[in-house]
């Protein structure tokens, strides 16, 4: 079926011939009655669009399977000069048969709905961000330093907007920026919390959250791409599945040239992970000293993008292994859930010293920096003159002397 936003136009493909079935509107009734005129034994394939979940949820029940394919990988197979629907359903069904069509791994309900609440989060955070750029553009095109507090809207951010001189016309246009500001505000608060709530009741995610730098929006936001992890034979798949592996360039007796990260797969999911590497390069740990390491011969960038890769295969082992990270610090991963509770709805104690206590205090604080800080220097320790391309060969004569 070759899907559009009002129809799709559906082929058989069926002893070696393609059969046009017609067009099929795209409403859940006439979907209904275009399976049932499918049988048990019919597998049907589709391309990945907005509503390709729901068609396949709606078609499931009625045949063998339903497979969704990669568009951008079937354009690269099957990329012709004459298109029309019909041609692009037959492809799908020739691939299809031919074992060539690269397939989408199709998630459960709950992690569609969890997908949908992080798009929907994120969504509102890049609105409000697109305003308070806005209005800094406003004041940089007035020579207006730029602010000195750290949140632009917040009420010190505020108080200092109302003492700079600007236009009028400016100014208004800057309450009004304010006000758009604050209108989604309660609609984060309401996504948030139903975030929170599911990641309380999720032990994947509280598990992701024992590393340094994944915070609640993070490891949800991994938890919804990455889906049953178990699809995964490897560390280097996932890898993969967030493109943050090196393209690689080789033909022939030539050498292999390995270049930038193919940013193929989920993006959000990729960005959500360099931002907690930089935020990992500012907690004590090995994977500030393995970020340390790479920015030293190849920038601070460059170091971010290894450090995100490094912790996707760190999150690969804990997830399939059902552990938590062996250097957490267990008073910051209180006080992550307990912030949890407190953003899920659920009631303050005050006057009680819960597990999150601990965090409060300056000296259990210390020691367990200082536990986390022995394992970074142990990590820089180990690491130090390592060559990831192994030992140098020199030949001299008929022998080969090592060099380390």
């Amino acid at each position: 079926m070759d899907i559009h936003r009002a129809f799709a136009e559906a082929v058989a493909w069926q002893d070696g011939k393609l059969k046009r079935l017609g067009r099929v509107i795209m409403r859940r009734e006439d979907l209904v009655v275009f399976a049932q005129r499918l049988s048990r034994a019919d597998t049907v394939v589709v391309e990945a669009t907005g509503n390709a979940a729901s068609v396949a949820a709606v078609l499931t029940p009625h045949v063998r399977k339903v497979v969704i394919a990669n568009p951008k990988q079937v354009r690269l197979i099957a990329h012709a000069k004459i298109k029309t629907d019909t041609i692009d359903a037959g492809v799908l069904a020739q691939l299809y048969a031919s074992g060539f069509l690269p397939e989408v791994w199709i998630p459960d309900e709950p992690t569609q709905a969890l997908r949908r609440q992080v798009t929907r989060r994120n969504q509102i955070v890049r609105q409000r961000s697109r305003l308070k750029n806005i209005i800094q553009s406003i004041l940089h095109g007035h020579l207006v330093p730029s602010c000195p507090h750290q949140d632009l809207c917040g009420p010190m951010g505020r108080a200092w907007l109302i003492e700079q001189i600007v236009p009028e016309d400016e100014r208004l246009a800057i309450e009004r920026h304010l006000r758009e500001f604050d209108r989604p505000g309660e609609d984060l608060k309401v996504v948030e919390r139903d975030l929170a709530r599911s990641a309380l009741a999720d032990d994947s995610a509280k598990r992701l959250m024992t590393i340094p730098g994944v915070d609640m929006v993070v490891a949800l936001a991994l938890t919804a791409a990455i889906g049953d992890v178990t699809r995964f034979d490897e560390p280097q798949k996932l890898v993969s599945y967030l493109g943050l592996n090196p393209s690689v360039r080789q033909s022939g007796p030539g050498p292999a040239y390995h270049g930038r990260i193919t940013k193929q797969g989920r993006g959000h999911a990729r960005g959500m992970l360099v931002e907690a590497a930089w935020a990992a390069a500012r907690a004590p740990g090995p994977l500030r000293a393995f970020f340390l390491r790479i920015r030293v011969r190849r920038g601070q960038h460059v170091a971010a993008v290894a450090t995100a890769r490094k912790l996707a295969i760190v999150i690969w082992h804990l997830l399939t292994k059902g552990e938590s990270y062996v250097w957490a610090r267990p008073s910051l991963h209180a006080k992550k859930l307990r912030d949890l509770e407190l953003k899920a709805g659920h009631g303050a104690e005050r006057g009680r010293k819960g597990a999150a206590h601990a965090y409060n205090v300056k000296s259990h604080r210390e020691e367990e920096r200082r536990w986390v800080e022995q394992a970074e220097a142990a990590y820089a320790r180990f690491v130090v003159g390592w060559n990831a391309h192994g030992p140098k060969r020199v030949r001299t004569g008929a022998a080969t002397e090592v060099r380390r």
